[in-house]
C-alpha cells in the first residue's frame, strides 16, 4: 500500500489550495473528498479578488481540482469515517472500506450548514439567498430582505443586516419563540417578525428568490433572502479520534503561523479552524498549512541523510 507524504481530508477551497501548493512542491499527495461540503452548494462567491461578478463553488472546485491534478495530486471520492495512528503512519478508513495511509494529515473538512428541506431554497444559495453577512451583506443593500431562520439565531441575523438595509422581515421557521427583550429589539428597529413555518421559497426565472409562502398560505414578497438556522455541524470528529484539541464549539485551534494542531503531524485549515468563514481565508490557510507541511517533509528527509 502506498504511504503518502500527506493526505488532505476535504476537497473544498482550503483543501484544494493546499493540494495545489503541495503539488507544486512535487510531493506525493492524496485528497479524499466526500463532495458534500459548503462549496458544492454556493452558486456565487462575490467578495473574492478578481471575481466581481461572482464565481460559483462548483466552478471554483472544478478549476482547483484540474489545477491540482495537473501537478500529479491524486483525488479519491470517499468519506473518511475512522482514523488512527500506527507508529509514524496515519491509517484512514473510508466509508467505501478503502484504507489510506500517510505520514501527515491536513484536515480541511469544513462546516456543514443546517438547512431545512424548504423547497426552492438550495438553488438560490449565493445568488439571491445568502448565509454569511460578512461575505454577502453588501448584496442586500437597500433591498427588501426576508430572513429565514430559527429562534435567536435568525433574530440576530436580522439585526445584523440593518447595516445594509432597513426593510427586513424575519420569519422564525422553527425553534424556540423569542424572548420579550429580543422581540422588543426587532420592533424598535422596524423589523417585521413572523413566527410560522415556511412552506416554500418563491422564485422567479433564474432561479431568483422573490419571497416565501408560509404554511398558512400567506405569501411574503422579498428581493433577497438570508438564512440563519444555527446549530451548524463542525466536521471535526476525525480530529477527536486522532487526539487533536478541539474547543467547546468543536472548532480546532492551530498555531497562527503554521496551522499545525497540537498533534505535530496534523494540520487544519478552513472553516473548522478558529474562526472566520471566508473563502479567501480558506485559500490562505490552505496555502499556509501546505508550506509548513513541506517544511516538515524536508526536515524528515534531512534527518535521513
Amino acid at each position: 500500500m502506498e504511504v503518502y507524504e500527506c493526505i488532505i481530508v476535504g476537497g473544498g477551497i482550503a483543501g484544494l489550495q493546499a493540494a495545489i501548493q503541495l503539488g507544486r512542491y512535487r510531493h506525493r499527495v492524496l485528497v479524499i473528498d466526500s463532495n458534500s461540503g459548503r462549496s458544492t452548494l454556493c452558486r456565487a462567491y462575490h467578495n473574492l479578488l478578481g471575481w466581481p461578478e461572482g464565481i460559483s463553488g462548483e466552478v471554483l472546485r472544478e478549476r482547483g481540482r484540474q489545477q491540482a491534478e495537473a501537478l500529479d495530486v491524486r483525488f479519491i471520492t470517499d468519506e473518511v469515517v475512522a482514523a488512527s495512528k500506527q507508529g509514524e503512519t496515519f491509517r484512514l478508513i473510508g466509508k467505501t472500506g478503502e484504507v489510506y495511509e500517510a505520514k501527515r494529515i491536513l484536515l480541511a473538512t469544513g462546516v456543514k450548514d443546517r438547512i431545512p428541506p424548504i423547497p426552492n431554497l438550495i438553488p438560490c444559495l449565493g445568488t439571491s439567498i445568502y448565509v454569511c453577512p460578512d461575505c454577502d451583506g453588501y448584496e442586500v443593500t437597500n433591498k427588501k430582505v426576508i430572513v429565514l431562520g430559527a429562534g435567536k439565531t435568525g433574530a440576530n441575523m436580522a439585526l445584523t443586516l440593518l447595516y445594509w438595509t432597513r426593510d427586513i422581515t424575519y420569519v422564525n421557521h422553527e425553534g424556540e419563540p423569542l424572548s420579550e427583550e429580543i422581540e422588543r429589539k426587532l420592533q424598535e428597529q422596524g423589523i417585521v417578525y413572523i413566527y410560522e413555518p415556511i412552506e416554500s421559497v418563491l422564485v422567479k426565472q433564474g432561479p431568483l428568490f422573490c419571497g416565501v409562502r408560509l404554511q398558512s398560505g400567506t405569501e411574503l414578497s422579498g428581493e433577497r433572502g438570508f438564512i440563519a438556522f444555527g446549530n451548524n455541524q463542525v466536521n471535526t470528529d476525525l480530529a477527536k479520534q486522532l487526539g487533536v484539541e478541539r474547543l467547546e464549539n468543536k472548532h480546532i485551534p492551530t498555531d497562527a503561523r503554521t496551522k499545525q494542531t497540537n498533534v505535530p503531524t496534523i494540520w487544519a485549515a478552513g472553516d473548522i479552524g478558529v474562526h472566520s468563514e471566508q473563502v479567501a481565508i480558506a485559500m490562505g490557510e490552505g496555502a499556509q498549512a501546505a508550506i509548513w507541511i513541506h517544511k516538515s517533509i524536508m526536515a524528515e528527509k534531512k534527518k535521513r541523510t
